[in-house]
């Protein structure tokens, strides 16, 4: 009897700092967006390992999450061996993390969810470097650049901008497929960018490469109707 009953306030204890834990994660999470609609966070740890500032196991979900202006779908991801400053946590303060955190994810992104986010700085200045890649050198000297939408098709991505000056506006359609060349590089093929006013590239044998970064092994890139779908892992610097 008196066993039990030490191992029942064992695992009332256990409970008490995971929940504590999943609240911290919760709130510190949802400091990383602007908007969520759906947060699920699980942790699966010993009692002995969370004291210790250990996590060995995190899943976290989440649903039309908005970060630094970029509408996700749906994301799914899960880290191991989260280091944490536990003592400061127990004390109501905000969690922190100690080391880098490789995490493993799927995100998914809906069409709809990728033109609310055309106007976000991080995307829109993506977009604009690329068009510099693509165009004359002096091309958008003097021209404000207004991306409209993007379409998803099977492999492809076609954007839609409008590039104006003192005279009349440029529209523009640049098409592309991307397509992962390792877990760090990403290749742009089949690119072209016509205007209103004609061709200004259309070629099949245009492509272009892009490092994505140590901090990034993308398993997977997919292309459908409607939906980009990406598969990897990412680390998270404290």
């Amino acid at each position: 009897m008196q066993e039990s009953k030490l191992h029942s306030k064992k695992s009332h204890k256990t409970r008490i700092v995971t929940n504590v834990l999943t609240a911290a994660l919760k709130l510190w999470l949802k400091t990383q967006v602007s908007q969520v609609s759906q947060l699920e966070v699980e942790i699966k740890a010993s009692d002995r390992q969370l004291l210790s500032g250990c996590i060995p196991w995190v899943s976290v979900f989440a649903s039309h999450a908005v970060y630094q202006g970029l509408h996700l779908t749906q994301i799914q991801l899960v880290a191991e061996n989260i280091r944490i400053n536990i003592g400061s946590v127990l004390k109501g303060q905000p969690l922190r993390l100690l080391e880098k955190v490789p995490v493993v994810g799927e995100l998914i992104q809906s069409e709809e969810d990728l033109n609310t986010s055309v106007s976000s700085a991080l995307l829109s200045t993506a977009l604009y470097d690329l068009l510099v890649e693509l165009l004359p050198e002096d091309y958008l000297k003097f021209k404000s650049i207004a991306w409209k939408k993007i379409n998803l098709d099977q492999s492809q991505a076609t954007l839609f901008a409008v590039l104006a000056d003192e005279s009349e506006p440029t529209h523009l359609n640049i098409s592309m497929s991307p397509e992962l060349l390792s877990t760090q590089e990403l290749q742009l093929s089949s690119i072209q960018v016509k205007s209103n006013t004609g061709a200004l590239l259309d070629s099949s044998h245009k492509e272009l490469y892009f490092n994505l970064g140590s901090d990034v092994d993308i398993q997977e890139l997919t292309l459908s109707c409607g939906n980009l779908q990406c598969r990897g892992r990412i680390n998270i610097n404290p």
